[in-house]
């Protein structure tokens, strides 16, 4: 019966990662406009699921560090309520967080789970291994992402009008477009916009984009690639991370095995996204700060290269931090950030290891009971 629960409780964890996680790779394209709601999910599903289908290869070092070991008591680690309570812990965590819209670290809530279920089993701790294995990596790595952003972005910008391609507004009524402003002219383009509405009966729309070529290529459409293929890089990224810290759970359950346990923990992650992600994503897309599709592309960009850098070293960060790390950077950057929202997530995130240890107790004390 527990090692049931231990599968249900598993995969619940890993359809509200889904729910809270998928869309953050792409949210991005969404929110700079290059993809409808539907076609950015679409792709961070497809993404996703690869990078979860790669980590049984690229990432078993994070499955042996989700399963407890070295930092519970060893007896511990291969007990099915204490794998179970880990699970029901985190995923109790991350879909309170989902269903209010906030983006948080499903490690940060396993992490909590982790020491709650060990601390009610009355096992040691080893702190030690708590601070350099998992508290360093997850403190340091969202500010990691806010200077490579700070760094990046004024880069990129200086080496796009270098090659001379400029960035512009385009005014249009449905695709049909209007007039062209330069984007260094906000103020002009919503008072043209606000003008145009009246002239033309219809809602005028500002659509950010870039004109000129890069390397013989007209530089919209390479711009547009290049942030699409970012977006898919985040989203393996976040697969190949995320996965092995969850499959980890499933280890204590008979004839899954490593591969299986990766492919189910994959498709229903890919499963949660797809039902219920529209409240975190309209919170990462539009609500930290505006973005056009270059700057989508320096967030994209320095997120996919973190995570995918701390995989490869079994170092467990959350994509959620480093995702809006890089957002926190962008907004700084172009002075567009929204602080309110940003203190809201800043809150959200010091919150949700206290709970996800608090949820891990309570389901051992009730699950040990079994």
């Amino acid at each position: 019966m527990l090692t049931a629960v231990l599968i249900v409780a598993a995969l619940c964890l890993a359809f509200a990662n889904g729910a809270n996680d998928n869309f953050k790779g792409v949210a991005t394209l969404f929110g700079s406009g290059t993809m409808s709601y539907r076609r950015a999910l679409t792709w961070a599903t497809v993404s996703t699921l690869l990078g979860s289908l790669t980590a049984v290869f690229l990432a078993e070092s994070l499955l042996k560090s989700f399963s407890g070991k070295g930092l519970v008591d060893v007896e511990l680690t291969s007990s099915v309520d204490y794998a179970a309570s880990v699970a029901l812990g985190g995923g109790l965590t991350v879909l309170l967080a989902t269903f209010v819209g906030m983006p948080v670290s499903t490690t940060h809530g396993l992490v909590g789970a982790l020491i709650g279920s060990g601390l009610a089993a009355q096992s040691a701790i080893n702190f030690g291994k708590l601070g350099m294995d998992f508290f360093l990596p997850l403190l340091t790595s969202p500010f990691v992402a806010v200077g490579l952003t700070l760094l990046l972005y004024p880069s990129f910008r200086w080496g796009r009008k270098r090659l001379g391609v400029s960035s512009e507004t385009c005014l249009c009524v449905g695709q049909k477009e209007v007039e062209i402003i330069s984007s260094c002219c906000g103020t002009v383009a919503v008072e043209r916009a606000a003008q145009l509405s009246v002239e033309f009966g219809n809602t005028v729309t500002c659509r950010s984009r870039y004109a000129g070529r890069m390397f013989g290529l007209e530089a919209g459409k390479t711009l547009d690639t290049l942030h699409c293929l970012s977006a898919g890089m985040v989203s393996f990224a976040r697969g190949l991370n995320d996965t092995p810290k969850i499959a980890a759970l499933l280890l204590l359950a008979p004839a899954i095995g490593n591969f299986g346990s990766a492919a189910l923990v994959g498709l229903v992650i890919a499963v949660g996204g797809v039902v219920c992600a529209r409240k975190v994503a309209e919170t990462m897309s539009q609500k930290i700060t505006t973005m056009n599709h270059g700057q989508g592309f320096t967030a994209n960009f320095v997120t996919g290269l973190i995570v995918i850098v701390a995989s490869r070293y079994a170092l467990p960060v959350s994509t959620t931090q480093v995702s809006c790390g890089s957002l926190f950077g962008l907004g700084a950057a172009t002075k567009q950030g929204r602080w309110e929202m940003i203190r809201k997530i800043l809150g959200a995130w010091i919150v949700t290891l206290p709970i996800g240890a608090a949820l891990g107790a309570g389901s051992y004390l009730i699950l040990s009971r079994i």
